[in-house]
């Protein structure tokens, strides 16, 4: 099944964005403890550099976060995630008026922060409105589009001996029941995320991948976000700062598959991943 263009526009701030083209999200992590760039991204100049990083390497979507959730990491109060959130996106805003804003949030509370005071674009809810009950009538209300990720369990336990009887149907019930409740609150663009390294083995993020196809059966644009996982440098006895070569064959694999964005850390080596897979798609 091949997605119209129509399922492939989302609504940014009035005007239509086409993901008929993949397109790279870059990651901002404004957190102490992400797996890969924690501590990092926490001073303005640092902030700002990788911003401009990411544009000027291809990235059309800034991706912040600021609650790690990586397997095992703290939580963290609403009240601090909004104080990093607040101070990093003022700043953001700023300099980079009119970039595209996604923020990586599971509270609805935030989100309508988030979006009414500093004017983000995009909700990247990693819990697909689970952890948060609110969450369905805020998006509906914000009218923002929404990444409605697949986790199973929590940030604190998900890979805890994750089980599955069926993935595929297990993950695609989920996305079914989720998609018709945000829909029922009047959420209009939902873009789908498997939840790569999220509740699941290795097994189960390279059936995921090698399956990424069937997930068009919701005529819904793909996130796949498998930047520098677990999954690859587990798998190929490296550090995480030795996976960008994994990463690109995975991000190659995807695009192959039918993925709508890149969420990555290396914003040039995924753009660049779209521009070869694009010339041998040319018929």
């Amino acid at each position: 099944m091949s997605l119209d263009m129509k399922d492939l526009m989302i609504n940014i701030k009035g005007s239509l964005f086409s993901l008929e083209e993949p397109v790279v999200m870059g990651i901002l992590n404004i957190t102490p403890d992400s797996f890969f760039d924690g501590g990092k991204y926490q001073l303005q100049k640092d902030i700002e550099r990788r911003c401009e990083q990411i544009l000027e390497e291809g990235g059309q979507i800034i991706d912040v976060g600021a609650y790690s959730s990586r397997p095992g990491a703290y939580d963290v109060s609403e009240g601090e995630e909004l104080k990093r959130l607040s101070e990093a996106l003022g700043w953001i805003r700023k300099k980079y008026p009119d970039v595209i804003i996604s923020v990586d949030t599971f509270r609805a509370t935030v989100s309508e922060v988030v979006v009414n005071d500093f004017g983000v674009d995009i909700i990247n809810d990693i819990s697909g409105g689970l952890m948060d009950e609110r969450m369905p009538e805020v998006i509906g209300q914000l009218g923002v589009p929404y990444i409605l990720m697949h986790m199973k369990g929590t940030p604190q336990n998900m890979q805890m001996n994750p089980h599955y009887d069926n993935l595929f149907g297990e993950v695609s019930y989920f996305f079914s029941s989720q998609i018709k409740k945000m829909r029922s609150h009047g959420v209009k663009d939902i873009i789908l995320d498997p939840g790569f390294g999220f509740g699941k083995t290795i097994d189960h993020n390279y059936e995921l991948l090698r399956e990424l196809k069937q997930f068009d059966l919701f005529e819904l644009p793909m996130l796949v976000g498998v930047s520098r996982k677990s999954m690859i440098y587990k798998l190929l006895d490296v550090a995480p700062q030795d996976a960008l070569n994994g990463t690109t064959a995975l991000n190659t694999v995807a695009l192959l598959n039918g993925a709508n964005i890149l969420r990555v850390h290396d914003v040039k080596e995924a753009a660049e991943c779209i521009n070869l897979v694009r010339q041998l798609k040319k018929a």
